[in-house]
């Protein structure tokens, strides 16, 4: 079983904020919306650009560069350009942080 890797501090996190954190190799980008916590991997699958940074529209991401927008609780593309999901990862709030791991090569 892959290891925790720890993102943030809750406290860093505020809703409506977003923080980018390499896990295992991969930039993940954590969202807070309304108090809830996401993690996505920080790569459009339109065009390779990374996603953090571009605005929130409810409980999707705009990519700041073409448009495409992705679902933070599913990883479904929504608009186009993108028609691709991003990778969605497991994540647990515990002693103050938030902890997040890549399980997509898990057996």
């Amino acid at each position: 079983m892959p290891n925790w890797t720890r993102a943030c501090a809750t406290s860093e996190l505020l809703p409506g904020e977003h923080r980018v954190a390499t896990i295992d190799g991969v930039r993940v980008a954590i969202y807070n919306v309304d108090g809830a916590i996401y993690a996505v991997e920080d790569l459009c699958t339109h065009d390779g650009g990374e996603l953090a940074g571009g605005p929130l529209h409810g409980h999707e991401v705009e990519c700041p560069r073409h448009g495409a927008r992705f679902d933070l609780r599913t990883g479904a593309a929504t608009c186009p350009p993108a028609y691709a999901p991003i990778a969605c990862f497991p994540l647990k709030v515990e002693d103050g942080a938030i902890w997040v791991r890549d399980d997509r090569w898990d057996d």
